[in-house]
């Protein structure tokens, strides 16, 4: 099947493989789109381009600074990102948070941990991802172990969102529900939609979209139907006001979300 592909993300992925090229001749050998554009939700002006890159061989200090440079000269909207697999990573897939270079919000990076690299970026690669350079995705042997998925969605679920939405809960005491908060679509549309997505994929095995998630979260808590299609709507850009009792109710379903999840899907 042929996917149709945005023309700002066909302009984008070209431009880095001119430049990489042109720098490095023969350093990518692969490069797949993950995602929102390898799930057809790719949105102008919201989405940045998430991709896995496969290089020939290790890189070299050398190799490095001039992808520094590559990455430096990179249009800042919409974000370049993605990650460097030299060969024998790519054969292991790992899903360990390492220190290898990546870019994350356009900036390359070479001595963090990568956030990106977990089984969910593999599940989405083998499932969805879209070759614009390399072999068939299906030719590359990607492998996604079950159990270190179900653990890391679940853990995610637990140490990340369900702290981080009861620290904004904190913050919010004694404001007025019905205040309404200029700041606070982001913030509904992120609590809403990132822990049901991580929710569908422990339920199904799969990986969907952030609109998706909306509707999906609307199934399994109808109480948060309507601000779900709200913040999917603030999304693709229709105009949407949110107050300070829309954002308690997004940080509520974090924790109805959670304890859903942990309950069906955990040990």
């Amino acid at each position: 099947m042929t996917t149709t592909l945005d023309p700002a993300v066909d302009e984008l992925t070209a431009r880095y493989l001119r430049a990489v090229d042109a720098a490095l001749p023969d350093y990518v050998r692969g490069l797949y789109l993950v995602g929102s554009a390898a799930l057809g939700a790719w949105q102008p002006g919201v989405s940045d381009v998430d991709t896995v890159i496969l290089t020939s061989r290790p890189a070299t200090g050398d190799d490095l600074a001039r992808l520094a440079e590559i990455h430096a000269g990179m249009p800042s909207s919409p974000c370049f990102d993605g990650l460097y697999l030299e060969p024998a990573l790519a054969r292991t897939w790992p899903a360990d948070g390492r220190t290898l270079p990546f870019v994350v919000n356009g900036e390359f990076r070479t001595d963090q941990p990568c956030g990106e690299l977990t089984p969910v970026l593999w599940l989405t690669l083998r499932r969805h991802g879209i070759p614009v350079r390399g072999p068939a995705v299906t030719e590359l042997g990607v492998r996604v172990d079950a159990e270190q998925l179900r653990r890391y969605n679940l853990d995610n679920i637990r140490g990340y969102w369900q702290p981080t939405a009861a620290m904004l809960a904190a913050q919010l005491t004694g404001t007025a529900p019905g205040v309404t908060d200029p700041d606070a679509a982001k913030a509904v549309a992120w609590y809403v939609l990132g822990p049901a997505r991580l929710h569908h994929t422990l339920a199904h095995g799969d990986i969907i979209a952030k609109a998706a998630a909306g509707e999906y979260l609307g199934r399994l808590f109808p109480e948060y139907a309507d601000l779900a299609r709200r913040a999917v709507r603030w999304r693709s850009g229709t105009p949407e006001q949110f107050t300070v009792a829309d954002l308690r109710a997004a940080l509520n379903s974090v924790d109805a979300v959670a304890d859903d999840a942990w309950r069906r899907f955990g040990t």
